[in-house]
């Protein structure tokens, strides 16, 4: 890329989610705002008059674009001048969507982090900055960012570009009663908060179920938008979904990276937090939050849409009480799915202890035994470690096909820290990492961008392989390597190993690896492999995954509403790479997923509380 000499200065590293882009220091920020505002200024005269041929030409002819709810009640991903003016001339209400939209008042973003700076991504340098703007139809406001660079005739052109809808004008997030005063006075915070609960209770716009990470941050941010959002957890207490799981577990991404929507941890809590510690938390989140939660409390019945009222009639066991409600609105924030446990022949006769990883309390029991553990993902180096530590005789890893491995370590140097720094406003570097296309990010990382995080690793892989475990970057072989983000998206996270000491224990002997054959059937002293082989073991742990979303989702709607759902699949990338049905409409209407990461639900419960508040208003 052609680029001026002034962009020619000491560059550090900045991350965008898998691909490095450096982030140079010594530039003259008078240039980079003339570059910004003059490219920006001529982009909002083709936005504000319509003009689609002249909007695209804003952009390489190989650019990308991403849109979230600005110019559609959706997510879209458009690659090429093609395709992004075929999106902008559909029409609504007899305009296209760039006239019907109008955006326009376009003003470069400088009092942030995300203020206009030079960037280098894989060769390519340019100019990268955040702007906002204001929507027509709907009345909304907005903001965008842009990643710009010269063209083979010297112009500034759009190798990417994000527009956002932030808020809804006259319906803004509220932070009122910031004083604690309530009624001037005439009533108590706690009075206040019952009698909202008891309105919740009586006709909630919205019935979340689900009161982990995910669930908690939507009605977080319903709250927020004025929107009655009741949520249903199957559990005794917020915070079951972790603390009911293997005693060892921690979150595998820093504490900051991991932060809850609203409400950051305390400094001082650990930098990879303990699931206990992580479920007292979200506990504490939901009463601090004032968010109103059903604890042991399930769907008993399919749920049934009438079209005509638009509303859901949903019974719920809430205790010992059978209780009907009818929300407008269902979102479904349930996990990433029931446990897998796969079926081998003779798995009743084994005389030992099987169960799934779901399921692991206690290895203490198992101190002096043999113990065998099926899968070669996150929670089986997690079990693994934890067996090893409680003194397990012998513990061996099946590895059935080979895992994406990458260290923390790695993770931390070239993720985690650069793309997440501490003391750095969350609500930025949420923006700018989502600002950038992910069919575009994992693109980057099939041209090379893996290269240098194998690299940090290559000990540890060398080690690994000498113990006979077998390692893949591509998600089908012949696909072309790809980094975790790609396995996270398109698998959420399946066949990978964030390794936090597993892998070294591996190398050392200490977990043996069986790898290469495929489990034949059980008998009542272990597991026999096809190619004759056997493993003795005293207990057995299916570290075998989850179900697919979809399959708890018909478990629970029934095929009537199921089938009726977009793709066939809940998370995922489509066509465009964006996730399926996530935080977006389903394909049927008042139904909606919440999954995924921290970061996923506490940036994308904005646009799910948008997207609910447009339908209430009449506007979607």
């Amino acid at each position: 890329m052609l680029v001026g000499k002034h962009l020619a200065s000491e560059c550090r590293e900045v991350l965008y989610s898998t691909s490095t882009i450096y982030q140079c220091t010594d530039m003259a920020s008078e240039d980079l705002h003339a570059i910004s505002a003059d490219w920006l200024k001529s982009l909002e005269v083709a936005s504000s008059t319509g003009d689609a041929m002249s909007f695209v030409s804003h952009f390489l002819s190989d650019g990308w674009f991403r849109d979230l709810l600005c110019f559609s009640w959706n997510h879209r991903t458009l690659s090429g001048r093609e395709k992004i003016r075929g999106f902008l001339m559909e029409v609504v209400d007899g305009k296209s969507r760039l006239e019907y939209s109008s955006l326009r008042d376009f003003k470069i973003d400088d009092h942030t982090i995300n203020a206009p700076s030079p960037f280098k991504l894989q060769g390519i340098e340019g100019v990268q900055g955040a702007f906002t703007f204001s929507i027509a139809n709907p009345a909304a406001l907005g903001r965008g960012f842009f990643c710009l660079t010269q063209d083979a005739d010297g112009k500034w052109k759009a190798l990417t570009l994000y527009t956002n809808m932030q808020d809804l004008v006259g319906y803004e997030e509220s932070f009122v009663d910031q004083h604690g005063l309530y009624e001037d006075r005439k009533i108590t915070w706690e009075e206040d908060v019952d009698a909202k609960f008891r309105a919740i209770e009586a006709d909630p716009t919205v019935l979340i179920v689900g009161g982990g990470q995910s669930g908690l941050m939507c009605a977080a941010r319903l709250r927020m938008l004025g929107i009655r959002a009741l949520i249903i957890e199957k559990n005794a207490r917020v915070g079951d979904c972790w603390r009911q799981r293997y005693p060892n577990l921690t979150l595998h991404t820093p504490a900051y990276q991991s932060s809850i929507l609203y409400s950051p941890y305390p400094t001082n809590f650990p930098k990879y937090i303990p699931k206990g510690k992580l479920a007292d938390f979200l506990e504490s989140y939901a009463i601090n939050q004032e968010l109103c939660t059903w604890l042991s409390s399930t769907i008993i019945s399919t749920p049934i849409y009438d079209s005509s009222s638009a509303r859901w009639t949903i019974e719920v066991q809430h205790g010992d009480q059978k209780v009907i409600l009818n929300p407008k609105h269902l979102v479904l924030a349930t996990g990433s799915g029931s446990p897998h446990i796969p079926t081998w022949n003779g798995m009743d006769e084994f005389q030992g202890a099987l169960y799934h990883s779901d399921f692991h309390k206690d290895a203490e029991q198992f101190r002096g035994k043999r113990v065998v553990v099926v899968g070669a993902g996150n929670a089986s180096g997690d079990i693994c470690q934890d067996f090893i530590a409680h003194g397990a005789a012998e513990v061996t890893l099946v590895q059935r096909s080979a895992t994406y491995v990458v260290s923390s370590a790695a993770m931390e140097k070239t993720r985690f820290k650069p793309l997440y720094p501490n003391n750095t406003p969350i609500e930025e570097l949420d923006f700018r990492s989502n600002s950038m296309p992910l069919a575009f990010l994992l693109q980057l990382t099939k041209s090379g961008g893996i290269q240098h995080m194998k690299m940090l690793d290559k000990e540890l892989h060398d080690g690994l392989r000498k113990a006979g475990f077998n390692l893949t970057w591509e998600l089908s072989p012949g696909s072309g390597e790809v980094g975790l983000e790609a396995f996270l998206f398109s698998r959420f996270g399946s066949g990978t190993m964030l390794d936090i000491g597993c892998g070294q224990l591996i190398v050392e002997g200490r977990v043996k690896v069986k790898q290469g054959q495929d489990i034949s059937h059980f008998d009542k002293g272990g597991i026999a492999f096809k190619d004759g082989s056997k493993l003795s073991a005293d207990a057995i742990v299916l570290a075998t995954g989850n179900e697919p979303i979809m399959k708890t989702t018909r478990a629970l709607l029934g095929n009537e509403i199921t089938d009726r759902l977009l793709p066939p699949e809940v998370w995922g990338l489509d066509s465009e790479g964006e996730l399926n049905q996530t935080y977006r409409p389903s394909g049927h209407p008042g139904l909606w997923f919440a999954v995924g990461p921290f970061g996923t639900a506490r940036f994308l419960s904005k646009h799910l509380g948008l997207q609910i508040l447009a339908r209430e208003l009449g506007i979607a």
